[in-house]
């Protein structure tokens, strides 16, 4: 049996003092002698074409240096998958590039840049800018924006709105439902929501001491931010240079651009350091926001509680520009089935343009909202049958060698029948006490579910990721060096890199130095996202390390090792019948919860928690407990307190004193983790991803509680005290 020095044990974040104690900077910290500072002019309208832009007024304002539009961009376009967005929108006299340029989509396209010796006096200048805009019709409704005759969000791109199209046909689904003893037909609903990160866009940008553009800014992927930038500028990648700073947050929202190319575009022409600092307001409406969703489902189950056939149509606002729709929604079609094995299915999943913010990469992509309709769609059969949700769950979930909806096994241990037991056995759901009512208007209600993601990028992409490890010392170790680029967004990457370091060398903890995070001195590490992290970093930790004690032992000082890890190849789906292995991992999760529904206010109050979590195996459990329970308070503010409006395209609720997360306050009286350990092969050690587990199947669980405590199926969430007493017909 191995010992482990380091994996499995709750070691103290190393950057945890410096956060703690305020001495660590965040973008919005950072500062430079000489520093200029930047505002932006953002639309401020949905669906417009600008005529002309007229400057004269801000450039002769007080304390201003610069002022720039969609003219001074070398290369106006940038995107994460499809370059469908201007840096900025201009008039088309001054646009060199694509046509489509000077249409403003959504509220936040930004129009231009003030740079000024100070932030209120760029701030001022912004307000002198002048704009002829011809507004153009506004579409708000992905059902809507679907329809032929719909206006347009892109004339240039394509014959319709519809900008992704995923099919699964698997087996016969009228068949399947023609040995059905019940079936289920519903829609569901699943809302926005804004990633609220504590740190708001920032960075700043200068001309280093090698004469590269510098950015020091939070994102998720300092090479794609680079290569992005260096598009856009119409230069070499190697001209550029990304650094990150200590980030405050992202869950998948900092994966696109915000603030990044117009700094570096500042910096370059002034050849003077460039800050900005977006308001919360700005942020709200100028960055990505979880795709809403509407799903219809008809699902059938034999008498004795067997799953036969899924048809399903899941379409997402996919808002003004691609982002990662495409990807979020070949998500949304994996599990769109849930963790089940079903022998026959139909099912749909479109991403459509609007004029709203765009959709984003938001933790747990594109999952939670089909798993809220595959969970709600299960609870709902089990009902009619007469069945425990548990039970039912139980003699469906797939099995290995089990095929999932894309038509092959998961590549990974398939781990959710352990998920379910253990999250049923730590919430003692098979001994459920009498309910005790202290006020008769209070029920108490209990509900579950499971669910699955994925790890690691997919689709096809050989998912690859960077590490180097230097040895120092002489006849022994001194220390070792790890350099990787890996960010760290607040999940404790960072720690547990370092941990899989002194594993993988053999060495303390604290012999470890980390050097993180610099596109101009480390190979490319992907992104932190799509909980491949941990899975990526340990494989390319463990290869570095192995090359570098190869050399120690012949007695290279220091021994330097690189390695580039590969993952396992996946591949597409095929259009048609989206038979494909799009992942290489899957991580599996089971959730109980317990509720307490006010049947006079509508107030709904998560009482208890219990998730139980496959991550293979724990490198640091303490930081397992604590992406648990971030996600579950983050997964609870979206089913019942975060309600995002928008009208006609313009957002209504764009600050925190109208969209609510949750505070201390509401928060669930007790989260429990229960960490299920089933090694991936392919893992390091073992460890499956984490992150984006624990929110998947939070709002289906809540749901099944308040259904458990009234009676009632909500459809649609945030379960917000209006929507719950509609249910109950009090209003």
């Amino acid at each position: 049996m191995t010992t482990h020095n380091t994996i499995g044990k709750s070691l103290p974040r190393v950057d945890a003092r410096g956060k703690v104690t305020g001495e660590t900077p965040y973008s919005g910290d950072l500062s430079m002698k000489g520093m200029l500072h930047m505002k932006l002019l953002f639309a401020g309208r949905p669906h417009a074409r600008i005529k002309w832009i007229k400057t004269g007024k801000a450039e002769a304002a007080p304390g201003v240096v610069a002022v720039y539009t969609a003219k001074d961009v070398p290369v106006n376009e940038y995107g994460l998958q499809w370059q469908d967005q201007p840096v900025f929108c201009g008039p088309i006299d001054q646009v060199n590039t694509k046509p489509g340029t000077d249409v403003v989509r959504f509220v936040g396209d930004q129009v231009a840049a003030v740079v000024a010796r100070t932030e209120a006096e760029a701030a001022a200048a912004v307000k002198l800018i002048e704009v002829g805009y011809e507004d153009l019709p506004v579409v708000a409704d992905p059902i809507e924006a679907m329809k032929p005759d719909a206006p347009r969000v892109h004339a240039e791109i394509g014959d319709s709105n519809i900008c992704v199209h995923y099919k699964i046909r698997k087996g016969d689904v009228e068949a399947g439902f023609a040995q059905a003893a019940v079936i289920v037909e519903s829609e569901y609903r699943t809302p926005v929501q804004e990633h609220a990160y504590l740190q708001p866009e920032a960075g700043l940008a200068y001309i280093d001491d090698q004469g590269r553009i510098t950015l020091e800014c939070g994102g998720q992927w300092t090479h794609e931010d680079q290569h992005q930038v260096a598009h856009a500028l119409n230069m070499p990648n190697e001209s550029v240079r990304v650094i990150y700073p200590a980030i405050g947050g992202a869950f998948g929202g900092r994966e696109d651009m915000s603030v990044q190319i117009v700094l570096a575009l500042a910096a370059w022409k002034l050849q003077r350091p460039v800050k900005i600092i977006w308001s919360r307001q700005e942020s709200i409406i100028g960055h990505g926001k979880r795709h809403a969703s509407v799903s219809r489902a008809k699902w059938g189950a034999t008498k004795d509680g067997k799953l036969v056939a899924a048809e399903v149509e899941l379409i997402a606002d996919g808002g003004a520009y691609m982002y990662t729709s495409n990807k979020v929604l070949g998500n949304s079609t994996i599990t769109s089935t849930g963790p089940y094995f079903i022998p026959n299915v139909k099912t749909d999943v479109y991403g459509v343009y609007t004029n709203n913010v765009p959709g984003a990469a938001f933790r747990g992509f594109g999952a939670p909202q089909a798993l809220f309709m595959a969970e709600m769609q299960m609870d709902k059969l089990a009902e009619k049958l007469g069945m425990d949700p548990v039970e039912f769950r139980l003699r469906n979930a797939l099995r290995d060698g089990d095929t999932m909806g894309v038509g092959t096994p998961s590549p990974s241990p398939v781990s959710v029948v352990k998920c379910i037991e253990s999250a049923a056995e730590k919430f003692e759901w098979q001994n459920e006490k009498q309910k005790v009512e202290v006020q008769s208007h209070l029920k108490r209600g209990r509900g579950f579910a499971a669910g699955f993601k994925n790890v690691g990028f997919s689709f096809g992409y050989q998912e690859n990721c960077w590490a180097k490890i230097e040895i120092h010392g002489n006849s022994e170790i001194d220390h070792v060096v790890l350099h990787h680029a890996g960010a760290e967004v607040g999940q404790g990457t960072h720690t547990v890199m370092v941990q899989m370091a002194a594993e993988a060398v053999g060495v303390p903890f604290e012999k470890v130095k980390m050097i993180a995070s610099d596109s101009a001195t480390m190979g490319n590490s992907g992104s932190v996202s799509a909980s491949r992290m941990t899975f990526m970093a340990g494989n390319a930790i463990r290869g570095a390390a192995d090359v570098a004690l190869k050399k120690w032992q012949a007695e290279e000082r220091p021994a330097i090792g690189e390695f580039k890890y590969l993952a396992p190849r996946t591949n597409q789906f095929d259009k048609e019948t989206g038979h494909s292995t799009p992942n290489f991992a899957y991580a599996f999760v089971a959730q109980a919860v317990e509720v307490e529904v006010d049947t006079e206010t509508g107030h709904v109050r998560v009482v208890r928690v219990v998730s139980a979590d496959d991550v293979g195996q724990p490198i640091n459990p303490a930081l397992v407990q604590g992406q648990v329970e971030g996600a579950v308070v983050q997964a609870q503010g979206y089913a019942i307190l975060e309600d995002y409006k928008t009208k006609n395209g313009y957002v209504l609720t764009d600050q925190l004193s109208t969209y609510l997360i949750p505070t201390i306050w509401d928060i669930p009286e007790k989260v429990e983790t229960v960490i299920v350990e089933v090694p991936d092969p392919n893992g390091p050690w073992g460890a499956r991803g984490l992150g984006e587990l624990p929110f998947l199947v939070v709002a289906p669980a809540i749901a099944a509680a308040i259904h458990d405590a009234t009676g009632v199926w909500i459809n649609e969430f945030p379960f917000t005290p209006e929507r719950v007493l509609k249910a109950l017909g009090k209003i």
